[in-house]
């Protein structure tokens, strides 16, 4: 093929709207966005089937998930949720949401430029009074001052009780983040995975008030 014809080629690629390729997607929001990109490479299938294992899928209507990128978790939580169940995936990058957009079909997805903390403002715009669980990926340690402290302490409220924050990161000062606004941490560690992270599961228990 010449080199006029492959130019054409990437041109009509280009104009036909099709999402890029996940990896040069996640790549490139790191390149724009890299404190709000954890890691460069997305994460491993154990470390979300790892993640993903002690949510009660038949309890669960609304499920969120902060800063998704593009969809690496956002696919197999909707493999698991049920049919009549949301999933709020927010972002803010709006590269990300469009790319999601784009590239998922699903009317269970509600795809949201925006930011984590202000997840009680989104949820209830959209019709919900609570999550029951919420995923987060983003990189705590990196974000700017006082953001990690206004994401945990939003997160707690606007999960239900019996409910829990998961949090994957690759380090484990996240911690302080998360453990003032939740009455019950487990926490696990997964090696394989590039590079390993640190994984906690903050419950909201049953008869809090705040």
């Amino acid at each position: 093929m010449n080199a006029t014809r492959a130019s054409h080629l990437k041109a009509q690629r280009r104009r036909s709207g099709r999402p890029a390729h996940p990896r040069w997607q996640f790549l490139r929001g790191f390149i724009k966005h890299p404190v709000m990109v954890g890691s460069i490479i997305p994460s491993s299938r154990t470390l979300i089937d790892k993640m993903l294992d002690p949510v009660d899928w038949d309890a669960t209507h609304l499920f969120v998930e902060y800063g998704p990128g593009v969809g690496t978790f956002t696919r197999p939580i909707l493999d698991r949720l049920g049919p009549d169940a949301r999933l709020i995936a927010i972002d803010t990058n709006s590269d990300f949401i469009d790319y999601l957009r784009a590239d998922i079909d699903d009317p269970r997805l509600i795809a949201v430029t925006g930011s984590a903390a202000d997840v009680e403002t989104i949820v209830a715009a959209h019709g919900f009074d609570h999550a029951d669980y919420v995923l987060s990926g983003l990189p705590f340690s990196t974000l700017p001052p006082g953001v990690g402290e206004a994401i945990g302490s939003a997160t707690a409220k606007v999960i239900r009780n019996d409910g829990a924050f998961l949090v994957y990161q690759f380090s484990p000062k996240v911690r302080d983040f998360i453990a003032p606004f939740f009455e019950r941490l487990e926490r696990g560690f997964e090696w394989r995975n590039v590079p390993p992270a640190t994984l906690f599961w903050a419950y909201r228990e049953r008869g809090n008030t705040n």
